[in-house]
């Protein structure tokens, strides 16, 4: 494995650690299809959330939310997408979030953005 990907990891088990203390709850990491791939899958109530996390070592040239392109959101979708169809629970509205990691002295540093994208099918 990749420090790359040991970096990225890291990230997203901070963001999985952040949304758990805001109250949701992580039923899939890493949903994986042939057309893209969605970092976490959470629910809150009646709510499925689709989580993009995107982790950089400094914020220097912007925040990394900043890099959720619309390539990467019609990815995020897709993966989506396919996750809902293979969902065996209730019917549920769904939404699409990001969690900012940004890596810090004092530890990581979080920042959740709640409807950071939309998709008309969802």
């Amino acid at each position: 494995m990749t420090s790359r990907r040991l970096f990225g990891d890291a990230g997203e088990g901070a963001a999985a650690e952040l949304l758990r203390a805001r109250g949701y709850r992580i039923i899939a990491r890493n949903h994986r299809c042939r057309r893209g791939e969605v970092d976490l899958v959470a629910e809150k109530g009646e709510l499925l959330v689709f989580v993009e996390v995107r982790t950089r070592a400094t914020a220097v040239f912007g925040g990394p939310e900043e890099t959720v392109s619309p390539r990467k959101q019609a990815r995020v979708i897709a993966a989506a997408r396919d996750f809902l169809m293979r969902w065996r629970g209730p019917e549920r509205g769904a939404r699409f979030d990001v969690v900012a990691v940004v890596d810090a002295p004092g530890g990581p540093r979080l920042e959740h953005f709640e409807n950071a994208f939309d998709s008309p099918a969802f």
